[in-house]
């Protein structure tokens, strides 16, 4: 929907794009769909939910045997991010990379989003 043509939309590390196929595998889903909420002490929070079945307004993004579906709503929030999955001594999750946060809580759940105008020229400049 907001893609440009030749560019995916998100990216995903081999770490993420391996945790994504287990959990497809696990249950037989056929990808994850990552979108964008209100919430958290930043304003937004990102989410992931199991998809049994692709809305025709996602945009699908395969990696390795991987598929992530982008909200519609979330589509130009996410733009240029990079998924990432992290194991520590403490915890273990996806983490994402997004050139389109401005700021984040110092628990790292909920980020803030540069605003429209801002995001609408870095992400669809048309090459000089």
């Amino acid at each position: 929907m907001f893609g440009i043509p030749g560019k995916q939309a998100v990216s995903m590390t081999d770490a993420a794009s391996t945790q994504i196929r287990k959990l497809m595998d696990k249950e037989g889903h056929s990808g994850l769909r990552i979108g964008v909420k209100k919430g958290g002490c930043a304003g937004m929070e990102y989410t992931m939910d199991y998809v049994a079945d692709t809305d025709p307004l996602d945009e699908v993004v395969e990696q390795d045997g991987a598929r992530v579906m982008i909200a519609p709503m979330a589509q130009m929030f996410l733009f240029g991010t990079e998924i990432d999955y992290e194991i520590s001594l403490l915890e273990s999750g996806f983490k994402f990379r997004n050139p389109n946060v401005s700021d984040a809580c110092g628990c790292g759940e909920s980020i803030k989003f540069k605003d429209m105008d801002e995001l609408q020229a870095e992400n669809f400049k048309l090459p000089s």
